[in-house]
């Protein structure tokens, strides 16, 4: 009785070996450790990144930064009667009688930051939540603020030279 299980066995590996279904495939041929115990698991892709990936977090991004004019007189004129200039630094925004520390940013890309601004000005101080965007890649900045002491209205500015 043994004998026949015996030639069976080796029959049966033989048909499996000869199916025609195909063989599952690894998912990748690179493996990544797994701790000290010897398991190996299929390494993952490295991830690409996307230009809101590229974007500091934790600033205003460079497009927006430097110094913008509602008016051309604001970056070419006289620069004590230069009320309509705003400098943007990387965590900051300068006016002609203020100035805004940036706080908690909401959202952010390349082109646009929307964040809290506490600002500081003739013995005041006041927050508003601002968003700065430039639609034309640098050309122009809308800066449109939201809070009690919000301008009415949206500003656009051009780029001083």
């Amino acid at each position: 009785m043994c004998r026949g299980l015996v030639l069976t066995f080796p029959l049966m590996a033989l048909l499996a070996a000869c199916s025609s279904e195909p063989e599952p495939q690894e998912a990748s041929s690179e493996v990544a450790s797994i701790g000290d115990g010897g398991m190996r698991e299929p390494a993952l892709p490295e991830p690409t990144a996307s230009a809101t990936d590229l974007v500091d977090t934790n600033s205003i991004p460079p497009m927006l930064r430097g110094r913008w004019g509602l008016v051309k007189l604001d970056c070419t004129g006289d620069p004590a009667a230069a009320k309509g200039l705003m400098k943007v630094g990387a965590k900051d925004l300068e006016f002609y009688e203020s100035m805004a520390d940036m706080g908690e940013i909401e959202s952010i890309a390349e082109n646009e930051v929307t964040g809290a601004f506490a600002f500081e000005g003739e013995g005041e101080t006041w927050d508003l939540d601002v968003t700065l965007r430039s639609p034309d890649g640098g050309a122009t900045l809308v800066r449109t603020d939201k809070g009690a002491d919000a301008a009415p209205e949206q500003l656009t500015y051009t780029k001083c030279p």
